[in-house]
């Protein structure tokens, strides 16, 4: 049997090597870029498969940040990277327009959110027969919501416990998260007894798992109108759009949804 020369093993190889670089560089689209997206807390658990899934569609890449959404706005305003800001409060967003910070024409309403309020499944308050009379209960001692200086889910709990006559009674109970999704870890770890939190973060499976809710009713508060702007100097404007199409699509209206969020024009019951 005839040998191979050294010389066409070695060509060999190198093909095969150029080959195997060719489907790895043509298996990446073309147009795969990246967007950093700063999103308020309340879309973590939406988000995360949000992201997955666009990820997965498009062969782009995201680079989430979740917080609040006033210190987000602070953020922005001091020069902060992002591309998009997806606020739980709607009025961010518009000041980011009125001071030049975004592009006006991509503002729209992504959501509207729901607090609940969120009892351990070891408490010995019946939330769904008393509702936020639970918050009376002598073994409540800790009540656990987002701080409503920066987050608007914080301001809502502030105005729901307002208008139920409770927040005096309550008050000094109060532990303050940095954001909503702190306040929910204070109580699903049992910092705190109670805790009134987005229903986005009530519906996730861990927190499914550990509690039960009662859903506020939307008159109690003023509406979590939530927002979504494209900041001036995106690096990857094109990108960014097509995060935003993805959301507005079948695919990402029907995680929202799943997650709890009313979304705008869909006739789903608030």
């Amino acid at each position: 049997m005839r040998m191979r020369s050294d010389s066409s093993i070695k060509f060999s190889f190198r093909a095969s090597i150029f080959v195997a670089v060719f489907m790895v560089l043509t298996a990446i689209p073309a147009s795969a870029g990246e967007v950093i997206i700063a999103a308020a807390s309340d879309l973590n658990f939406a988000f995360k498969e949000l992201v997955s899934a666009f990820e997965q569609q498009t062969g782009d890449h995201v680079k989430l940040s979740l917080g609040s959404s006033g210190n987000f706005f602070s953020q922005i305003q001091n020069g902060a990277p992002y591309d998009l800001y997806f606020s739980a409060d709607i009025r961010y967003p518009q000041k980011l327009v009125e001071s030049g910070h975004a592009v006006a024409e991509s503002l729209y309403t992504y959501a509207i959110g729901r607090i609940v309020l969120w009892l351990p499944t070891q408490s010995t308050v019946s939330v769904e027969r008393t509702g936020l009379d639970a918050l009376l209960d002598g073994s409540i001692k800790k009540i656990a919501i987002a701080n409503p200086k920066h987050a608007p889910y914080g301001r809502a709990a502030v105005a729901a416990l307002q208008k139920t006559g409770l927040y005096e009674r309550v008050k000094d109970r109060l532990v303050y998260g940095e954001n909503i999704s702190q306040a929910a870890q204070f109580v699903e770890s049992g910092a705190a007894d109670a805790g009134i939190i987005a229903r986005s973060l009530a519906l996730a499976p861990l927190m499914k798992a550990a509690g039960t809710y009662w859903e506020i009713p939307a008159e109690f508060h003023p509406p979590l109108e939530q927002g979504v702007i494209q900041l001036k100097g995106a690096r990857q404007p094109t990108v960014a759009r097509k995060f935003l199409e993805f959301l507005k699509g079948s695919e990402g209206q029907a995680i929202m949804t799943r997650y709890g969020f009313v979304v705008p024009g869909s006739g789903a019951n608030q």
